[in-house]
């Protein structure tokens, strides 16, 4: 039987919450410098350029203690590079992260050692994140013994007890991560994540890479942890059932913009944006199912050469030449409810 995740106790969190992460224009740009033929072509005349990618371009958020905030786009949108901004594995080339009213980076490095292990990530393919030379105990043990959150005496009590949090037998602590199946893994990555006791998760399309039974397990894992230990999720996923189930707030984001930011039942129930309103029309329902459906027309252009003013307005049935020309900014047309459309004005 496919376990299903408990919808009942998925929102169980207060609705009026202190912000623990603040992001203020927060921009990542990749740029890939010309190497020695690239640029004697170029003093011989040639066009060829540095190309610069722009991954994420000036996301405001805050996420508050204990919520669930889902982040959808489509592949490429740049959804995972502002998740590594925020657990501390890449830096922003603009713009500033606070956790707990503290930077999280400052001059290019992580500004402080609690903040580190205050955010950790879990990432998509629970193999490749994984060390395959290294022991599960090594794993889930090195990170917390480094640190001295754990002596080497009681480490491996404490890898046991970590185990058991995740539904993983600690006799299988001797094994190495090829010999366990890929929930098993992934549980193994939350295992590692949990081990230096940390506030905040960002969970990086975690679920993606496991079948739809293991997901649903995985899921009510995640509810669970969040329940008992008082964590708050900033949870990326392309999957808008999943996000519908499992998320307080939802935040679309297309090309690197943040276009939208609501209440899950706001967005789904009635949403804003012309792209909210496209992604959400295509999702399969039962209620629907002689209807023929369609994509979204167009392809999300290349983050080499966005377009100009507002991003979407290549693909937007509602585009005017103002969409063409100026940039629209994330409005409060709600309480608590964003969107970055010139159609609000």
């Amino acid at each position: 039987m496919t376990a299903q995740p408990d919808i009942a106790n998925l929102r169980a969190a207060p609705v009026e919450r202190r912000p623990i992460l603040e992001a203020r224009d927060v921009s990542k740009r990749f740029v890939k410098r010309l190497d020695l033929a690239g640029r004697i072509a170029r003093r011989l005349g040639s066009s060829i350029r540095e190309e610069t990618v722009h991954a994420v371009d000036g996301v405001n958020l805050t996420v508050g203690a204990g919520e669930v905030v889902g982040l959808v786009g489509e592949s490429g949108c740049g959804k995972s590079t502002f998740g590594r901004m925020v657990a501390g594995i890449l830096p922003p080339t603009e713009g500033s992260l606070a956790f707990d009213g503290k930077p999280v980076w400052q001059g290019g490095k992580v500004a402080g050692h609690d903040t580190a292990l205050a955010i950790q990530m879990i990432f998509q393919d629970p193999f490749a994140s994984l060390d395959p030379r290294m022991r599960v105990e090594e794993i889930i043990g090195e990170a917390p013994l480094v640190h001295g959150m754990v002596g080497r005496k009681g480490l491996a009590d404490y890898v046991a007890e970590t185990m058991l949090r995740v539904g993983l037998d600690p006799d299988f602590r001797r094994r190495y991560p090829h010999q366990f199946s890929g929930g098993q893994r992934q549980r193994i990555g939350i295992a590692r994540a949990l081990a230096v006791k940390p506030r905040f998760l960002v969970c990086d399309e975690a679920i993606a890479a496991l079948d739809v039974s293991i997901q649903a397990q995985v899921i009510n894992l995640f509810m669970d942890l969040r329940a008992d230990l008082d964590l708050t999720y900033l949870f990326i996923s392309h999957d808008l059932s999943v996000v519908e189930h499992i998320a307080d707030r939802v935040v679309i984001m297309y090309l690197g913009r943040v276009v939208e930011v609501a209440a899950t039942e706001d967005i789904f129930d009635a949403p804003n944006h012309p792209y909210t309103q496209a992604l959400l029309s295509e999702v399969p329902r039962i209620e629907l199912r002689r209807r023929q459906y369609q994509p979204v027309k167009g392809e999300i252009p290349s983050p080499l050469d966005p377009p100009s003013g507002c991003h979407f307005h290549p693909r937007c049935p509602h585009a005017t030449e103002r969409c063409r020309i100026e940039r629209p900014a994330l409005k409060e047309i709600a309480p608590d409810r964003w969107s970055a459309c010139h159609l609000n004005d």
